[in-house]
């Protein structure tokens, strides 16, 4: 059986670089699900020039895949409908990613949901096997990567994920169809690991890293990595995001990424203005992502900022104790 690859034009897409936000979920009051925000917030995102989604992840809420909330198909098939919507009417192509979770046998059966609705890249978190050997990591890769193309995850530790070694990720990265990774450790070292494995894998040229570094986005976009290798010097940029924070406030993302690949492309200094916006950028985060808080309103947050922006009704969450700690208001509208 032949490994499955994305279209050509979808590898293409990843490699020049894309914004592309991780989806939330729309409810109702009633903690209900809001099929009419939701498909609004989609359509939302491709106005403003998103050139992907990524659904079913953390921003989506992983509750979702409870069978007793039973929403996590019910969601990802509304988002592809509407995406092939768009694209039948703009002739626009725009990248399916489909959040992967848990032990091997969800993992698969996930993957398999993703293909069913025509997604093209899983987005494959490793937080459920926190415990086990990077050789048992790999075989589990590898066991997802033979029903969808692979987007690997480096997810923070401090919101459920593990430390991923520069091991790991010079052997995840020689997974013939792994096509991207969201690096999102929120950490210089960690982040380090993932280039430098991917380098050592010599896929640098075929594998598009993408920043979900909230705390330093425009820097990760402007920034050119060389890693010595045995085969000799590489050079590495990330080619663009997977990110909460684009969750909101999208078309001023998309400006500030078409920017930043200008600058980049270029060659030359980075302005001082961009420095001093990239800091105003984490400020804003630690706000919508509630970073004194150890991240816990991070999904009220955004939805906060998307209600204001008449985006979703209201910043409900499936767990009625999950909303805005104390304090995260008056740091919203502190930078908002």
């Amino acid at each position: 059986m032949p490994i499955p690859m994305p279209p050509a034009e979808v590898v293409d897409l990843l490699r020049a670089g894309l914004v592309i936000p991780a989806h939330p979920l729309a409810l109702t009051v009633n903690r209900r699900f809001d099929a009419q925000h939701q498909r609004a917030l989609t359509r939302y995102y491709l106005a403003a020039g998103a050139g992907g989604l990524a659904v079913g992840v953390h921003t989506t809420q992983f509750a979702i895949r409870d069978p007793k909330v039973a929403l996590f198909e019910p969601v990802i098939e509304l988002a592809g409908d509407t995406i092939d919507d768009y694209t039948a009417q703009t002739g626009r192509t725009i990248v399916k990613i489909g959040g992967i979770v848990g032990q091997t046998q969800q993992a698969v059966r996930e993957a398999m949901l993703l293909r069913n609705h025509d997604y093209h890249v899983g987005l494959l978190s490793l937080a459920a096997m926190r415990d086990v050997s990077i050789d048992k990591l790999i075989e589990h890769c590898h066991a997802v990567s033979q029903i969808i193309p692979l987007m690997g995850f480096y997810l923070q530790p401090a919101v459920g994920g593990r430390p991923l070694p520069v091991e790991f990720w010079r052997r995840f990265a020689q997974i013939e169809n792994v096509v991207a990774i969201k690096i999102a450790p929120f950490n210089r070292y960690q982040t380090l690991d993932v280039v430098r494995g991917v380098a050592e894998a010599h896929r640098a040229d075929t594998i598009a890293l993408y920043t979900g570094n909230d705390d330093n986005i425009l820097i990760d976009l402007l920034t050119q990595y060389r890693i010595r290798t045995g085969a000799g010097d590489v050079s590495l940029r990330m080619a663009g995001g997977l990110l909460g924070h684009w969750a909101c406030w999208t078309r001023k993302a998309v400006r500030q990424f078409d920017e930043c690949r200008r600058l980049a492309a270029e060659h030359g200094s980075v302005p001082e203005p961009i420095m001093m916006l990239s800091n105003e950028i984490t400020d804003a985060n630690s706000a919508f992502f509630d970073v004194r808080n150890s991240f816990r309103g991070c999904i009220a947050g955004i939805h906060e900022v998307l209600r204001r922006q008449r985006l979703l009704a209201g910043r409900w969450c499936l767990d009625p104790d999950e909303d805005l700690s104390p304090g995260q208001m008056e740091e919203i509208n502190r930078r908002s």
